[in-house]
């Protein structure tokens, strides 16, 4: 019998090529753009303004990989609840835009391709495409993304 837990969860039974899930949205501000980059990525257009305005980005941006642990925590609280978790197995991802004080994120999700493993019956991996985007619309992370999603387990009989 189900858990009623489990109703909320998606196995990999559950997921089709298409489908597509919304996270909610996270605001960056100044300070945490600072703080992470002081302790993962202390380059001065992350940790100064000045400096940032004389660099490539014009001004303050955050650390590519601020961006993506922003993107994994709107992903892990999104209406994508997975079996088992958000387990990657890799992505590709860029950062077409810089992410700036202020900027308001959210990302929208999409299926690109399910594939169940013929080694390992229980599971698979989903390909997913997740868009991570400012109050502007603009793309400031784009991750192709495969997922291990779990089946469902059979009762036996």
């Amino acid at each position: 019998m189900m858990k009623k837990a489990d109703a909320e969860l998606l196995y990999l039974d559950d997921i089709q090529v298409g489908q597509k899930f919304a996270s909610a949205s996270y605001t960056v501000d100044e300070v945490q753009i600072k703080a992470f980059a002081s302790q993962f990525d202390p380059q001065p257009f992350h940790l100064d303004e000045q400096a940032a305005r004389a660099s490539l980005f014009g001004g303050l941006a955050a650390s590519g990989w601020h961006t993506a642990a922003i993107t994994m925590q709107l992903i892990v609280t999104s209406s994508a609840r997975f079996a088992g978790g958000v387990i990657g197995a890799g992505c590709e991802i860029s950062w077409p835009t810089p992410t700036r004080p202020g900027d308001v994120l959210s990302v929208e999700s999409e299926v690109l391709q399910v594939s169940p493993s013929r080694s390992r019956p229980e599971r698979g991996i989903v390909t997913i495409r997740n868009k991570t985007h400012n109050q502007a619309g603009e793309v400031v992370q784009l991750m192709t993304a495969k997922l291990v999603v779990f089946r469902r387990l059979q009762a036996d009989g």
